[in-house]
């Protein structure tokens, strides 16, 4: 199990992560506003401009690291869990 910062001190389990995208599509917006109105969503975003959705198996996390940032991280993250893994 490996953690990664989506910004302002929020951290999120990458092995629940489905996909990260951009808020910009239609699709995007109505996935957000579907999962507000099923109360799924999480907003880490610390009051700032959504620039990226993590959809996890369970929920809409809302974070405001663009979502090359944010696999990025989740890259460093999970080469860390092998190095780990190995020793």
């Amino acid at each position: 199990m490996a953690f990664i910062n989506i910004g302002f001190g929020n951290i999120i389990n990458t092995d629940k992560v489905v996909s990260i995208v951009t808020p910009d599509s239609a699709p995007a917006k109505r996935l957000v506003q579907r999962a507000k109105e099923a109360g799924n969503i999480i907003d880490a975003t610390q009051g700032r401009r959504t620039r990226g959705i993590i959809i996890t198996d369970q929920h809409i996390v809302l974070s405001a690291l663009l979502p090359d940032t944010i696999a990025t991280r989740s890259k460093e993250a999970a080469t860390k869990k092998k190095e780990a893994d190995v020793l």
